[in-house]
Parts: structure tokens; C-alpha cells; sequence
């Protein structure tokens, strides 16, 4: 069996990802700052892994979680869209010094397997849905912060796939869409609009509601819930292919408007 670090660890999709690996029978070891991330959520399985708090912007740090380890799993980031504008710099700095410090780790230590998290923000508005793997990514304005997510995501997908020809013997990157589930924060829009909507609902006492909302209501997205997520990244350890990039989500398309809808019925 495998040794596998997880980057990131303790964030939602990291824990996740952690606690179907040590129930697959692996050895686990986990590196997070908890910046973001919260080592309560393994807390049920903290006997079965190996956790190192660390900050993966530091390299001697993150070499020494390499040591003996077959195969990364690269979480560590920061998500949310208010960090995207209040904190553009660490978002970047964690993203570029992150990634190098992966790879030069995996280098020393002969690791050749890599698995790299990246997101749908890579490609922002795109060019036809359901959308391939082959949409083209894009910056649309480095003047927005807001960008800083998505561009820092970008350089994981170049760094890992052009070091990956070389150095590594699997490099594969998946970019998930709209992950949702428990203990996944409060700065999405599905925690989000139950909040507000729970609010107002006591607030009105049971009677009809006005929910303002951004944009027409019409846009879309599709939503994957996290076990299901998961299931899609052990698939891709299985048959995953070297320096190939998947989607990993759903094709169950709702608008924004139903899925306020949908919020409101639960």
C-alpha cells in the first residue's frame, strides 16, 4: 500500500479526501498550517494518520513531510471569494511558493506520483456548457483581485504538467465544480442562502419573503455533493492518465433562482 500526503488536510475537501484514504487502508499523513483548514474535523480519525502542522510556503517543512511518502495529493490553498479581494497577495504566494515547494520536495525524494486540486475558476465564464477539459483558461482583468484565485490555479496547471514531463511518472490535475457538504464553511452560496434564508424566515414569522439575490436568477451551476466528489478522485487514482486534467462535478444544471427555491422548501 501506498504512503500518501495530503496537502491541505484539514480544509473540507483535504479532510475528506484523508478520511476515504485511511478507510481504503493507506497510511496518511497530513500537512496544514490551518490558516483555513480545521484539525477538529479529524478529529475521529486522529489516531490513523500522521499530522504535521506546518505552512507550505515553507520548503524545509514541507521536505521533511515528503520523507517516505509515495504519493501528494496537493490541497493547500485558500478559498472563499471575500479572501479572493481582502487578501489577493497571501492567496498568490501561497498558490506559487506552494506549488514549488511540492514539486522540489517530490524531487528530492523521488516521489512520482502527484495529484493536483484545481478548480473550474481556471477557465471563469466559459465559452459553451457543459464545458471540457480543453476550455481555454483565462485572466480576464490581473487589475481585479478577484482574479487572484483562478491565477494562481493556472500556474499549478503549467508548473505540474511541464515538470510533470519530466520528473514525475503520473501527474494528473482535477478541477472540481461546486463541491457542497457538511462542515464545508460559510462562504459559499449554498451555506450562504440557507443563513439568510433562515434569518428572514424568523424574522417574517412564517409569511412570504423577498430574498434579493445577484443577477437575473437564471444563471446556472451544478453541484457535486463531497462523498461523490471523493469517489471521483479515487477513480482518478485508478485510472487517471499522466499530465491529463478532468472535471470532476455533476451534469444536474440548476439555476440560481430554483436553487433559492430549492433552499427555501428545505
Amino acid at each position: 500500500m501506498k504512503k500518501h500526503l495530503i496537502t491541505g488536510g484539514s480544509g473540507f475537501i483535504g479532510s475528506a479526501l484523508v478520511k476515504r484514504l485511511v478507510k481504503e487502508g493507506y497510511y496518511v499523513r497530513v500537512i496544514d498550517s490551518n490558516i483555513r483548514g480545521i484539525e477538529s474535523r479529524l478529529d475521529d480519525i486522529a489516531n490513523s494518520i500522521d499530522f504535521v502542522q506546518a505552512d507550505i510556503r515553507n520548503y524545509d517543512q514541507v521536505r521533511k513531510a515528503c520523507k517516505g511518502i509515495d504519493v501528494v495529493h496537493h490541497l493547500a490553498y485558500i478559498n472563499g471569494t471575500e479572501y479572493f479581494y481582502t487578501m489577493p497577495e497571501l492567496i498568490l504566494e501561497i498558490a506559487v511558493k506552494g506549488i514549488m515547494n511540492v514539486i522540489d520536495a517530490c524531487k528530492e525524494n523521488s516521489i512520482k506520483e502527484l495529484y493536483v486540486a484545481s478548480s473550474s475558476e481556471t477557465y471563469q465564464t466559459p465559452t459553451t456548457v457543459p464545458t471540457p477539459e480543453s476550455e481555454r483558461l483565462i485572466v480576464p482583468d490581473p487589475l481585479n483581485p478577484r482574479f487572484s484565485y483562478g491565477g494562481g490555479k493556472i500556474l499549478w496547471e503549467l508548473l505540474a504538467i511541464n515538470f510533470g514531463r519530466k520528473y514525475f511518472d503520473k501527474v494528473v490535475i482535477y478541477r472540481p465544480h461546486n463541491v457542497y457538504g457538511p462542515d464545508m464553511g460559510w462562504e459559499h452560496v449554498l451555506p450562504q442562502f440557507a443563513l439568510r434564508m433562515n434569518k428572514l424566515v424568523q424574522e417574517t414569522n412564517g409569511n412570504i419573503i423577498n430574498f434579493p439575490i445577484q443577477g437575473t436568477g437564471e444563471e446556472s451551476r451544478t453541484f457535486v455533493f463531497i462523498d461523490d466528489f471523493i469517489d471521483g478522485v479515487i477513480t482518478l487514482m485508478d485510472k487517471g492518465e499522466h499530465l491529463n486534467i478532468y472535471n470532476i462535478g455533476t451534469m444536474d444544471e440548476i439555476s440560481i433562482k430554483n436553487l433559492a427555491i430549492l433552499v427555501g422548501k428545505v
